[in-house]
């Protein structure tokens, strides 16, 4: 009887909890069946991301201009050629550009390149029913003592290549990817030998207990701190960039691996340890010959798995100024650019599950 009455308490308590999360949180499934036209447009983006563009092909023709010296040498070019009254120009001259065998009837501009690769446009223009143009420009104030004048000319086959989106995506993806590394390399340095001062079978005496003591408070105290206020700190800190996500992942990193680093220690075989400690060994000796054998193996499984772990955990870092794709994702987000962000997220998506995939596989073969 009192069982029952005890399990009849428990559901009586349940219910009511859940009835009071129900209300407190305002659950309303009705809304997901009114208001589902709101988030269709967004789904719709997210499923197409921006992986490729179609541009236009083009022909293009630069010529070598020195400013206050020598012609400097013609390349030598087959197809389209382009003409330049005085290839041995000052700033604010005027020179004659002429064009011939490209395609006819083309729109086509030309471009400025200074030293530095810098373009300025000059003029738009287009050619004739022979593929020739012919323009007066004006050489502006540039960097360097050389430039190019470019002839580009838009024909109407189009090419697909990778967007610029999935270009610097696959670019800030990188940046994670090593940012998470770097991380969790800073992360092992500190944690190995923390690991040890925090492990109990290795304590001995008053002062081991009191090393024991306050290196588990060091790691209880940095892990109970979110990843995110770390970023934030040291965004401040050492300004905005993927520097303060590695500081930010390897401050968490330690604590982390410390933690598992110190379990894994404490849950060694005892045995070994006796064995060695009969001989005479010390301290160092035992743990040389005793402790590092045992926990090799899962020291590197947890390393490895660390890194999955920091790779995600990246990208949420960036929100806040940690650098990397997080940083970028942000960006698309707040100026609405869905698919822009759908092809962050699909990146994000990617790589994080060939990091869980590789990452499986490395701990099968250590541990």
């Amino acid at each position: 009887m009192r069982e029952r009455a005890w399990r009849a308490v428990m559901l009586v308590l349940a219910a009511a909890a859940f009835a009071y999360g129900w209300r407190v949180t305002r659950i309303d499934l009705g809304e997901l069946a009114t208001k589902a036209h709101l988030v269709r447009p967004l789904v719709r983006d997210l499923l197409r991301p921006e992986l490729l563009e179609r541009v236009p092909r083009v022909q293009e023709v630069a010529v070598p201009v020195s400013l206050g010296g020598g012609e400097p040498p013609l390349p030598p070019s087959r197809g389209p050629q382009v003409q330049v009254s005085s290839r041995a120009v000052r700033v604010g001259q005027e020179v004659v550009v002429r064009g011939e065998e490209f395609e006819p009837g083309r729109p086509g501009r030309l471009v400025w390149r200074d030293a530095t690769g810098a373009p300025a446009p000059l003029a738009e223009f287009s050619t004739d029913a022979r593929g020739g143009f012919q323009l007066r420009v004006r050489i502006p104030d540039t960097l360097g003592d050389r430039g190019e004048v470019v002839a580009v000319v838009e024909l109407a086959q189009t090419v697909w290549r990778p967007s610029e989106t999935l270009r610097l995506v696959a670019e800030r993806m990188v940046e994670t990817v090593f940012l998470a590394l770097m991380g969790t390399a800073m992360g092992v340095v500190f944690a190995v030998p923390l690991s040890f001062l925090g492990a109990r079978n290795l304590a001995y005496g008053p002062v081991g207990l009191a090393v024991y003591g306050v290196s588990r408070t060091v790691l209880n105290v940095f892990r109970s701190v979110e990843p995110l206020i770390l970023a934030t700190v040291f965004a401040v800190w050492v300004g905005i960039g993927p520097f303060a996500g590695v500081l930010a992942l390897g401050v968490h990193s330690v604590a982390s691996l410390g933690k598992l680093y110190s379990e894994a220690i404490e849950a060694i075989d005892p045995g070994p340890i006796e064995a060695v400690e009969a001989t005479g060994a010390s301290r160092l000796q035992v743990v040389r010959y005793a402790v590092i054998p045992q926990i090799v193996p899962q020291f590197i499984a947890f390393t490895i798995y660390r890194w999955d772990i920091n790779v995600r955990m990246s990208t949420v870092i960036g929100f806040v100024g940690g650098g990397g794709i997080g940083f970028l994702l942000m960006q698309y987000i707040n100026l609405l650019l869905w698919q822009k962000a759908a092809t962050a997220v699909w990146a994000i998506t990617v790589v994080v599950a060939l990091m869980d995939y590789l990452s499986a596989r490395v701990r099968e073969r250590v541990t």
